[in-house]
């Protein structure tokens, strides 16, 4: 079994068509899914070190259990938590990565848009990819 993770937005919409990549992408069985509304917001301004802590301890979680190294961090368009321009959210996206790979360096990190058709973007690429 293989695993990636993902820090993706809580809204449903966005689930399926980002598993469906990451499991394509990476050639993975599997996707751990670490939810939050607006996580490229989050990630991007560490201004809720209380979230960003809980976001780095389920990532944590997922690479010694799962043995995961593949990490996508997800910014959707309509989203709730984070209603940005898409281009805001693009570069929270690549913060956001840059972020994550300076905390999991032995991961692959890579950065992920949905549009308004919840097609999937890769932004950004940082590690072993």
């Amino acid at each position: 079994m293989s695993f990636a993770t993902v820090v993706n937005c809580m809204d449903g919409r966005a689930q399926l068509p980002v598993i469906t990549y990451l499991k394509t992408r990476f050639g993975v069985d599997y996707v751990d899914n670490i939810t939050e509304s607006g996580p490229d917001r989050i990630l991007a301004r560490q201004d809720d070190p209380a979230i960003v802590a809980s976001i780095l301890r389920r990532i944590e979680i997922s690479g010694r259990k799962h043995r995961s190294t593949k990490l996508a961090v997800v910014g959707h368009a309509d989203c709730g938590g984070n209603p940005a321009s898409p281009e805001e959210h693009v570069q929270q996206i690549r913060s956001a990565v840059a972020f994550l790979q300076q905390q999991f360096p032995n991961m692959t990190v890579i950065g992920l848009w949905l549009n308004e058709d919840w097609s999937v973007t890769e932004l950004a690429t940082q590690g072993n990819a």
